[in-house]
């Protein structure tokens, strides 16, 4: 199977299938959900993982699996890390990612409370799972629906544009000022979503979804995957920061397919207003495009149009992978 997120088509086929199949009336689990959960015990749990040496790893790992709860209007409880690491790893490198899940943990408002540590052959880079679990007595936000607006908060990208800048800085700033990588790896911050889902719940929007892995075209796949429908998207309205341009041209990778954690994608009746309420909040958005009838994915760049693919593997492993 191919480097980062599973296919569609195997996920389906391999997990979603036989999840189904097993536990239909107990567990929900979908292409396109943020977060699974039991409907008898109204437990939710959403799960992260990475699987790079790279700086943060324990960070975004746990601030992901808590977005995406957050991203359904769910507190997050607690936090779960498993930790794998090959046999040359130092112990002092096993402290550096405990102390970025906790930061994660922090900056979530959750609790980091256990989970498990291993040295295996099994693995030759550190492997970091998160799993989040949170509580809610009401039902989670409704499905999303042909003729609905698709609205991005923030900026896609950020993810792994900090990632980049922090772990590539030697080589960036050789052609890059060095405020300029600095400002990169400041997208770090960018990465708490509780104001902007605040917000749009608060509006009525039909639909979250937490941008990361596979960037946001995989987030708009899943987004009509989830609607059961096709999207109309005009990519110039996709909203980029300029240090994302510039470090995925000096890669020469897609910021479209680029790790996006900290950007949510919504869906909703009234686009215009939610991006006006998301702007009143102090939070950059974006209206980008609508969900159409049938299965077209339909992705217009000026005069050019293109359809959108099946989710890819993330550009973030051509670089760091």
């Amino acid at each position: 199977m191919r480097i980062g997120k599973l296919t569609e088509n195997a996920l389906k086929r391999s997990v979603l299938k036989l999840i189904k199949t097993e536990f239909k009336d107990k567990v929900s689990a979908a292409v396109g959900a943020d977060c699974a959960f039991s409907e008898s015990k109204k437990v939710y749990s959403a799960v992260a993982t990475y699987a790079m040496d790279a700086s943060d790893i324990g960070y975004y790992a746990v601030l992901k699996a808590a977005n995406s709860l957050i991203a359904q209007g769910i507190t997050p409880d607690h936090a779960d890390v498993s930790i794998l690491l090959n046999e040359e790893t130092e112990e002092k490198r096993l402290k550096e990612i405990v102390r970025d899940c906790i930061e994660g943990c922090k900056a979530s408002g959750t609790v980091y409370a256990g989970g498990h540590t291993e040295v295996t052959t099994a693995v030759s880079r550190p492997v970091i799972t998160a799993t989040c679990v949170g509580y809610k007595v009401e039902d989670i936000i409704g499905k999303p629906k042909a003729g609905q607006a698709l609205v991005i908060s923030k900026w896609v990208g950020l993810e792994g544009t900090a990632l980049l800048a922090k772990e590539k800085k030697q080589d960036l700033t050789g052609k890059y000022p060095a405020s300029f990588i600095n400002d990169a790896i400041g997208f770090k911050d960018y990465m708490r979503i509780e104001s902007e889902a605040a917000v749009a719940i608060k509006s009525g929007v039909s639909a979250i979804h937490d941008l990361s892995n596979g960037g946001v075209f995989a987030g708009l796949w899943e987004m009509g995957e989830r609607a059961g429908c096709g999207l109309k998207v005009d990519l110039k309205s996709i909203p980029l920061r300029q240090e994302t341009v510039e470090i995925c041209e000096f890669y020469e990778i897609n910021p479209y397919q680029l790790l996006s954690g900290g950007a949510l994608l919504f869906a909703t009746d009234d686009g215009e207003k939610l991006v006006e309420n998301l702007k009143m909040a102090g939070i950059p958005a974006a209206l980008i495009g609508f969900l159409q009838e049938g299965n077209r994915k339909d992705i217009i760049n000026e005069d050019e149009s293109r359809f959108l693919e099946m989710p890819q593997a993330d550009e973030i492993h051509k670089i760091l992978g």
